[in-house]
């Protein structure tokens, strides 16, 4: 008998709420929208339309691989980052709301001020920070580092996608080393780097600990190592008056406000995130 599409929420709302999915209402729709290519304005326009054996077949499948701990972002390929539609693969993190705050906290200390900033995202990933810079100070130029060969070509869809190809380059680089002779210098440094304790990685939930990659976790022993390495090599790319900004994990703001104090950063702000942790650090030189 042919199903709409209500039947095939309905179904997977009630598979993904029984397994313990905290959002499962939104994952069904997310799941059906993607297997039957359409927008989710456009499916909860089609509710009450017969679907196709085909589509049914997906949502299933895509369902099954859900309930097995697969993010659903990867099952989409598609995530929302600071109000923008991102592309996310298994060859980079999922955006988290959490950082959103560093974005918060750069506009917050450019707008006004520098408008036409040199901005640089190192660390880049799905170039999710960079992109949603670039979009909010349009007279801006990024430039969104990766040493991920693979994370830069879902970044450069990401530019292209949302129309930045003309302010928004993308290459290699290692933020663990000196940078590139050619990088140039920047007005902002923005940097979400790995910082979860090697001895933590194990303890992360699954759906993070077994799809995302680890290499984009990883911060060493302490989850310092990229901070320190960054502090090292990285403040020369700074123009006089130029802003660091670091997002951190919990826990890790006193460390990290020290390292950049020996490093000689001034007015070092601390900024909590939406549940008041303290998730950003910024400073300037």
């Amino acid at each position: 008998m042919p199903k709409t599409y209500n039947d095939l929420y309905i179904t997977a709302r009630r598979a993904l709420r029984d397994a313990g999915i905290e959002a499962y209402s939104l994952e069904a729709r997310l799941i059906i929208a993607h297997a039957s290519g359409k927008t989710m304005e456009k499916l909860l326009q089609n509710m009450q339309f017969y679907t196709s054996a085909e589509v049914e077949t997906e949502v299933s499948r895509l369902t099954e691989r859900r309930l097995r701990g697969e993010p659903v972002a990867y099952l989409t390929n598609a995530w929302e980052f600071y109000g923008l539609p991102m592309e996310v693969t298994p060859d980079v993190l999922i955006p988290r709301t959490d950082t959103e705050t560093l974005v918060d906290v750069a506009l917050s200390l450019l707008r006004g001020r520098k408008m036409d900033a040199r901005i640089l995202d190192l660390c880049c990933g799905s170039g999710c920070i960079g992109c949603a810079m670039a979009l909010n100070l349009p007279a801006s130029r990024v430039v969104m580092l990766d040493i991920s060969d693979k994370a830069l070509r879902v970044a450069r869809r990401n530019v292209n996608q949302l129309g930045l190809g003309s302010r928004v380059l993308c290459t290699d680089a290692d933020a663990r080393k000196t940078p590139p002779m050619l990088v140039g210098s920047f007005d902002a440094l923005l940097c979400n780097p790995p910082y979860i304790p090697s001895g933590d990685i194990l303890m992360l939930d699954p759906s993070v600990r077994d799809y995302e990659p680890i290499w984009a976790l990883d911060g060493g022993e302490d989850g310092l190592d990229f901070y320190r390495d960054i502090l090292k090599h990285w403040k020369s790319v700074l123009r006089p008056g130029g802003i660091l900004l670091f997002e951190v994990g919990i826990g890790q703001s006193e460390a990290v406000q020290a390292l950049m104090r020996a490093a000689g950063f001034l007015d070092i702000g601390v900024h909590p995130d939406s549940r008041g942790i303290e998730r950003v650090i910024s400073g300037h030189i």
